[in-house]
């Protein structure tokens, strides 16, 4: 049985850090809608191109896109023992298809974690993440957008996992090993072994 968690979070709040972190010590594979898309804009597709001009712009791509991208991610990583889904869900709609999408495959989301981070240290980490990565949609006008979409958005995806009882808040103000420890926390024994 693989365990299956989302990481949930305002742009640029450490969850891709996180996931990462996370991933090589549990083997969980992070499935990250940014990094997906990301690499499809490097690889020109046409996939890349439209996705780059909505990501510029400050905006999100189609339901379509992104639970395409998952599934054949999935597909490809039946070896690892779990997922973290980084930037995604971001609807009801999406929730729904990605629980359904497991269910078929015998799994379940299991914990949900939701990165608290304030929103003016968010904008210092995307003006230094956008030096230092080149990032064309990290900028404070991309992010004020991104934020009102995560406020938006937010209030309508975390209530669907607070019902379940599986979201867990996380400090994302700490130090990246604190954050780090607090996810181990959180996890339980359900990851360890």
């Amino acid at each position: 049985m693989s365990f299956n968690v989302i990481f949930f979070g305002p742009p640029a709040a450490g969850k891709g850090t996180q996931a990462k972190i996370i991933e090589s010590e549990y083997g969980l594979r992070q499935l990250s809608t940014g990094d997906m898309l990301r690499a499809q804009i490097a690889q020109g597709t046409d996939l890349g191109i439209q996705a780059k001009e909505i990501m510029d712009a400050g905006k999100l791509v189609s339901d379509e896109i992104v639970i395409g991208m998952i599934a054949d991610n999935m597909e490809k990583n039946t070896k690892a023992k779990g997922f973290i889904f980084d930037g995604f869900p971001r609807t009801n709609a999406q929730a729904q298809a990605l629980d359904l999408m497991l269910k078929d495959k015998g799994h379940k989301i299991d914990l949900v974690l939701e990165l608290q981070v304030d929103h003016d240290a968010l904008i210092a980490r995307v003006e230094k993440r956008a030096k230092e990565e080149g990032r064309s949609d990290d900028t404070v006008d991309a992010l004020k957008v991104r934020l009102e979409q995560y406020s938006d958005y937010s209030a309508m995806v975390l209530p669907y996992y607070q019902i379940q009882g599986i979201v867990c808040p996380i400090d994302g103000m700490r130090p990246v090993d604190e954050v780090t420890m607090q996810i181990v926390a959180a996890f339980g024994e359900d990851v360890a072994a």
